[in-house]
């Protein structure tokens, strides 16, 4: 085993974890017709994931007037708890987590989800356990604000050199550079690896198991 790096490790949701960036997009795209807005593009829709739900929403339909807000949001719900059973776990995650739990890394989360999204999430059989905190947005702040990481960080008494934030998105790691703490990005998810480099992520992976295999030697 080599010398642990981080001790705290905080993973983002969507995207990173679980596979729902194109459920996520189309949920969006789906909300904002259903509220009369001009439907963002697949890849406006992809862009917001991350953010909290009415910041995202509000970005990706900015023709939506603010009174709608509250209708755009339970839109987007209906569609999302529609169908989030068919959302999975990237394959090699738990494998994943398992190593990084074995070697005394606190796991965490730090997600745009609300906290009952990430609840239903966390209730499962398959994770139960697995993850010692978590934060989401509308408990704190939106990415990029540094709340989420900043919290995760006094709970365990953690400092920002010995934490990791690992993300698919820009939101992710401008979070982490605001909160003084290393990154991973993985370009799996919502935004494309061409972004990230000005974020100055420790590495860039292209899929789990080459994610994994970094961790293992860098963590």
């Amino acid at each position: 085993m080599t010398q642990r790096r981080f001790d705290l490790i905080a993973f983002d949701w969507d995207g990173t974890l679980f596979d729902s960036t194109a459920i996520i997009a189309r949920c969006i795209q789906a909300a904002v017709r259903d509220v009369g807005g001009k439907e963002p593009t697949f890849e406006e829709a992809s862009y917001v994931i991350g953010m909290g739900l009415m910041q995202a929403l509000a970005h990706a339909a900015p023709d939506v007037p603010k009174e709608l807000y509250p209708k755009l949001g339970d839109r987007y719900r209906h569609h999302y708890f529609a169908i989030q059973h068919e959302i999975n776990l990237f394959d090699g995650v738990l494998p994943l987590l398992a190593d990084l739990k074995e070697r005394g890394h606190l796991l965490t989360v730090a997600t745009g989800k609300s906290r009952r999204g990430l609840d239903e999430a966390l209730n499962t059989s398959m994770l139960a356990g697995v993850f010692d905190a978590s934060r989401t947005a509308d408990q704190t702040a939106g990415k990029p604000d540094p709340l989420m990481l900043h919290e995760l960080m006094a709970e365990f008494g953690v400092p920002p050199q010995r934490t990791l934030m690992i993300g698919d998105t820009t939101h992710d790691l401008q979070m982490a550079l605001n909160a003084g703490c290393a990154s991973v990005a993985v370009s799996y998810g919502a935004h494309e690896s061409a972004d990230f480099h000005t974020l100055q992520p420790l590495f860039v992976a292209p899929d789990v198991k080459q994610l994994h295999d970094w961790m293992l030697v860098n963590a």
